[in-house]
């Protein structure tokens, strides 16, 4: 079960990663080009992916946290 959680969650917090970089280069590009409302999307979408990668690194040590209590019980 243990594996199975963190792999999940190791591809959650890749995923959050990648988003995070690809929002980042359009909220440049867009911020660059004059593109306000694309900008303000972006920014959104920047801000999402890191409480997305917050939010998993969280998990993952709130799951452990729990398997381990479970394995004491």
């Amino acid at each position: 079960m243990r594996k199975v959680i963190g792999a999940l969650l190791t591809y959650g917090l890749l995923f959050a990663c990648l988003m995070l970089i690809v929002s980042a280069a359009a909220w440049a590009i867009s911020s660059s080009n004059g593109s306000w409302q694309s900008a303000s999307k972006a920014k959104a979408g920047v801000f999402v992916a890191l409480g997305g990668a917050a939010l998993t690194g969280g998990a993952l040590a709130w799951a452990n946290w729990l398997l381990d209590i479970g394995a004491a019980l």
